[in-house]
């Protein structure tokens, strides 16, 4: 587990700190998660990773990019889809001392048991992963310990991928950067996630394109069948819509 300039005695003066980053970043066999203070130059995290503000994720060969948005129209979580599955990378606030993993692996785990068929605790590449399976599907939980963060990966498959989905989910996280930003944040906060400008754009256009569909529907209504009263009828037709917005794919 790498943790960067954060992982020495914070009594180490700055200088100290600075050398024995230089010295772990040129160790072949230092890997992430990273935090994007483990760079000289910030902008040198982002290249050739997709940047959601708070985790800096490489994209997998042929992966695509699916957002789920909540009641509010804001991205709750961004999936990486590849024919073999999809998961996501999230981080959440945290102690500076590790240990929120292992408890967070315990409740989910816990939390599992009650409606996967079967329920495993395996030690994986940075220690435990949750594994449950049930309903056809398999969904395995990785995490890791970092300074003030903790990093989550969902990985959501069918049983015959799913080993090679988590492959490329390990991969992927072991080269993903974390950009905690310095305001205080009570401990499992969910950090920030931002999405490109250009696929920002894309969620607005598709939200303003299903309005607009919305309002000619309505508009085309027989004068008789306007007047009737269902409230309810309405809202779940526009609450369908919704549901339709809250998850695109782009390439």
């Amino acid at each position: 587990m790498a943790f960067g300039k954060h992982e020495k005695d914070p009594a180490t003066d700055d200088a100290a700190l600075d050398s024995a980053a230089d010295a772990v970043t040129d160790d072949d066999d230092f890997e992430g998660p990273f935090d994007v203070e483990d760079f000289d130059d910030a902008a040198v995290a982002a290249q050739g990773r997709l940047d959601l503000g708070s985790v800096l994720i490489p994209m997998p060969d042929g992966g695509q990019v699916q957002v789920e948005l909540n009641e509010a129209g804001a991205p709750s979580a961004v999936w990486v889809v590849t024919p073999n599955g999809r998961f996501t990378i999230a981080a959440y606030a945290a102690p500076k001392s590790p240990g929120l993993w292992r408890e967070v692996a315990t409740e989910l785990a816990d939390s599992l048991r009650k409606d996967a068929a079967s329920v495993a605790i395996e030690d994986g590449r940075w220690g435990r992963e949750v594994v449950g399976a049930g309903n056809g599907g398999v969904v395995r939980f990785i995490g890791v310990d970092g300074y003030r963060w903790m990093v989550r990966c969902v990985v959501n498959g069918a049983p015959d991928t799913v080993d090679a989905l988590a492959d490329e989910a390990r991969t992927a996280l072991a080269d993903t950067v974390i950009r905690r930003g310095e305001t205080p944040l009570p401990v499992r906060t969910p950090l920030a996630v931002e999405l490109p400008e250009p696929m920002a754009a894309q969620l607005r256009a598709a939200a303003a394109e299903a309005a607009a569909a919305q309002a000619a529907a309505g508009q085309q209504q027989p004068p008789l069948q306007q007047q009737e009263p269902e409230p309810v009828a309405r809202r779940s037709a526009q609450g369908s819509a919704m549901q339709q917005l809250r998850t695109i794919t782009g390439g």
